[in-house]
Parts: structure tokens; sequence; C-alpha cells
């Protein structure tokens, strides 16, 4: 079975429904994540998404500064707190019933955006419930994150965007923490658009690529710096690659289904490609096989 990880402000629609795509040969590809597993001998039914909606990530912004001000503004958030705790516990229930309904099969997590970090989190110290004396091993087969963020920033902690969560994360669960435990892991990054450096541009407002604008500010904000320039448009491509797991960078790739019309900027002002994101049907295959190898399967 699979479990689907759902990124920061996507809902489980995101993954399930299949959308209106333009693909790079030009023909039109409407396949969600989902099918487009299930194209590639994965069980539909067996295919699950953490039940997420848009809205739900209020609470990560909303939760943390009113029930957990201090933490939430000192950036010492824990990932089990009012913040994310919610999604943390959708995803271990998700689990469950994953691998009860599949008779006792390990689950492969795909952990897309904010699903990836969280995942590892989820995973924490390798023991899934102490209740009932459950390893996470005995649970999960392997993570495969797409466009996560798995590093804190890197000069001021007090920007960063998960608020302390991940760096959390990271001192507890550095890396691929439970790799001995017979878990796989691969950390699958894209590299799309070229940011505006402050050495290029006088001000961001000033640049005239709206992918470029959003790509620079993004970048700045999840690494702490302006230094970072490749990425899929959300996250650079250094921050997508979890210490210990297996690594994959792809091109052309961008964060999500919903900017895959962004345009790569190139030395051509007037030059523009048409991309896809991470789960695209002319994508996936770039990756997939080497989190199955990772997985044993």
């Amino acid at each position: 079975p699979v479990v689907i990880c759902p990124g920061f402000c996507n809902d489980s629609h995101d993954y399930e429904t299949d959308y209106h795509q333009p693909s790079l040969d030009g023909n039109n590809d409407h396949s969600s994540l989902k099918s487009v597993l299930a194209k590639r001998g994965f069980t539909k039914s067996q295919i699950y998404t953490i039940p997420v909606q848009r809205h739900d990530w209020i609470r990560s912004i909303a939760g943390g500064l009113l029930f957990d001000t201090r933490n939430f503004q000192q950036c010492t958030t824990q990932p089990d707190g009012v913040a994310y705790g919610w999604y943390i516990k959708r995803l271990k229930e998700m689990v469950d019933v994953a691998y009860n309904e599949s008779g006792g099969q390990k689950v492969l997590l795909i952990g897309h955006s904010a699903g990836g970090w969280l995942a590892r989190a989820a995973m924490g110290d390798g023991i899934w419930s102490e209740e009932f004396i459950i390893r996470t091993s005995d649970r999960i087969r392997c993570l495969a994150t797409i466009g996560s963020i798995h590093q804190a920033p890197e000069q001021d902690t007090t920007t960063c965007v998960t608020r302390g969560a991940l760096k959390y994360t990271n001192d507890h669960y550095p890396g691929a923490f439970l790799k001995n435990d017979g878990i796989g892991y691969v950390s699958i990054g894209g590299i799309s658009t070229t940011t505006a450096t402050a050495t290029s541009i006088s001000s961001v407002e000033e640049s005239k690529n709206d992918n470029q604008r959003v790509a620079y500010t993004s970048y700045k904000a999840v690494s702490g710096n302006e230094k970072y320039t490749l990425g899929d448009g959300v996250v650079p491509i250094e921050w997508t690659q979890l210490l210990g797991s297996k690594q994959i960078q792809l091109n052309n790739v961008l964060h999500s289904k919903h900017n895959y019309r962004a345009t790569a900027v190139t030395t051509s002002a007037t030059q523009q490609q048409q991309q896809s994101w991470y789960g695209s049907e002319n994508v996936i295959d770039q990756w997939l096989s080497f989190v199955l190898e990772e997985a044993n399967l």
C-alpha cells in the first residue's frame, strides 16, 4: 500500500482527482498522482491520501499563534504540538488503516513538500506505538520525499518557515534516521527555476518575471539567505536532499501541479519551456524505480 502525505496548503483532492495538465509533447494529461501510480501497477484501492482540506492548514499558523504563542514566535515549535500535531495524528492513523486493510503489508510513504519532513517527524525515534509495542519499521517500508524541505535556515533560525518544527525533527531524528531499522529513504528534488540574485536585480519587486520573483522570495525564506538560486520554484535543490537517503535531482520539474505552467528562466528572456511537477505522467518514472528499489519492491 501507498500513503500520500500532502504538502503545505494542499488538499487531498490535489493528489486524487484527475486534472487538466498540458504535457511536454503538447498532449493533455489528466492524471492525478494516484492515477499515475495505479498505471504503474499499484492497486488503486490501496493508494491512500492523508485526509486534509486546504483550510486545515490554518491550524498550523493560527493554532500556533493563539495556543503555542511563545514557541511559535521563538521558532521552538515541536512537530507534535498544536501547529502540526493534527497532521501527524492523521498520518499515523492512515498508515495504520493502509497496513490493516492490506493484510499487514508495510506502507510506502510518499511525502510531498511539508508532507516529507512531517512524515519523518511522525516516524520519530522508531517507536510507532508504545501502547501496542509496535516499531515504525513494522509499519513503514520506505519514505520517498518529493520537493520537501529537509534543512532549517542556515543563518537566522528565527525565520524558519516551520517555526522550529523542522529543526526539532532534524535535531532528534536527523537524516535517514531509521535506515538501520530497514526503512528505505529517497529524497527527490527538482531544478526548474533559476532565481534572480540580489546582485542581478536591485530589488525583487523590479523583476518582471513572476516565477523568478516567487522563487527568489521562497528560496530566501527557506534557506535564510540569498545565495541559493536553483530549485523547483519553491524549495532550493540543496534543501530537498536528505542526508543518508538515496538522493535524486530532476531537471525541468516544478514544485506542485499548481505551478507546473511556470516558465524556466533561461539566457533568453523570450524562451519558455513547458514543465511538469513531480507527480506528472512524464516525470514519475525518473524517480519511482529508485523508490521501489529502496523499498525492496
